[in-house]
């Protein structure tokens, strides 16, 4: 029988998630997480104590740090300021912290400004549930300072993750400044920041795994590189090393109807570090909103993606994604414990048949 997958589910730290480790460990076939030290700024050092106080909070816990998500990249590494090599450094800092720590895996984005990106984060459906959703015409009707502030839960304040206020005070001086930066740029300071830190990837086999830009597009015109096949083949081959790699994110990737995933599980079996797994409906173009993860819910085939990791023999870890609101549960949008541990069940359901089936055959 092939190893079993690695199921995993994030975790934002005691201080800020509505979900304990212990609940987490309730869920089976779950003995890690993917998590994070969500206080710090993107420019700071995960110091190594910090990291060790984390670890072991998990491991108090019965479980382990399968990885980091996200060490985030700052705004000026990413649009190529003079503060650029200063922010690396920090960042090659942090991963070295990690890396004594043992800690092999580092989720991050390359996403300008806006981190993933939704216009609804309450949408109710018929079922009484509350799931995520993003509509273009909507951005298109507001203002980047009107999107800042619309990132909250008007019910409980719970910020959207991802989105960080600190760049709130500088918000007008980094939208200006990306208004001038192609594709092309965006690309070249991606390949200068993944040049300097492969060096301490390679002495500590931290893999980093590059998620797909949420949705698949350009938001205010401002550039998004990580959205397609032909784009992410060229973020690889930025620097052909094994730990420059790829989050799969079923979802990210899903936005665009374009983006065929299972050939990309193909394409890219090799560097696939991470995969997100999520399900998304269409309802208009460039208009979407998250589903439960069963394929039936979304349009996105979940047994296919979770059969096409068997036949790559892909060994690495998994998390459900977000998941809606269901059963009165207050926590941060898309990260409930209640549809999280179910779709848990969903894949470990799907994995077993698959496992079992081939087995037979």
């Amino acid at each position: 029988m092939k190893q079993p997958i690695k199921m995993s589910l994030r975790w934002y730290g005691s201080s800020y998630d509505t979900v304990p480790l212990k609940y987490i460990r309730q869920i089976p076939n779950i003995s890690g997480v993917i998590t994070t030290l969500f206080n710090k700024k993107a420019d700071e050092i995960w110091t190594l104590d910090e990291i060790l106080s984390l670890k072991k909070e998990v491991e108090d816990n019965n479980l382990e740090i399968y990885g980091i998500e996200s060490l985030n990249v700052s705004e000026d590494i990413k649009a190529g300021t003079s503060l650029k090599d200063e922010h690396i450094s920090n960042y090659i800092q942090s991963l070295t912290n990690l890396g004594k720590a043992q800690i092999k895996l580092v989720c991050y984005n390359f996403m300008p400004l806006f981190d993933w990106t939704r216009t609804d984060l309450n949408r109710q459906k018929e079922d009484n549930s509350y799931v995520l959703a993003y509509d273009q015409k909507l951005i298109d009707q507001t203002d980047i300072h009107q999107l800042f502030n619309q990132m909250s839960l008007e019910k409980n304040s719970i910020n959207l993750p991802g989105w960080n206020d600190q760049y709130k005070e500088k918000l007008e001086y980094y939208f200006n400044l990306y208004k001038n930066i192609t594709d092309e740029q965006l690309f070249n300071n991606l390949e200068y920041f993944l040049k300097a830190i492969m060096p301490v990837c390679n002495e500590y086999d931290i893999k980093m795994a590059i998620h797909p830009d949420d949705p698949a597009w350009p938001i205010y015109n401002i550039p998004r590189i990580v959205i397609n096949k032909k784009n992410i083949k060229r973020i690889l081959n930025l620097t052909d090393d094994i730990h420059n790699g790829l989050t799969l994110c079923t979802g990210s990737l899903a936005t665009n109807k374009e983006n065929d995933l299972i050939d990309m599980i193909h394409e890219f079996k090799d560097r696939i570090h991470f995969v997100h797994i999520r399900n998304i409906k269409h309802i208009d173009d460039k208009h979407f909103e998250e589903t439960a993860h069963l394929s039936d819910c979304g349009d996105i085939d979940i047994y296919k993606i979770v059969k096409a990791l068997y036949d790559i023999d892909y060994k690495g870890i998994i998390r459900p994604d977000h998941g809606r609101m269901i059963f009165d549960e207050k926590a941060m949008p898309g990260y409930g414990l209640y549809d999280r541990a179910l779709a848990v069940s969903y894949i470990n359901g799907l994995y077993e048949a698959i496992v079992k089936e081939n087995d037979e055959n």
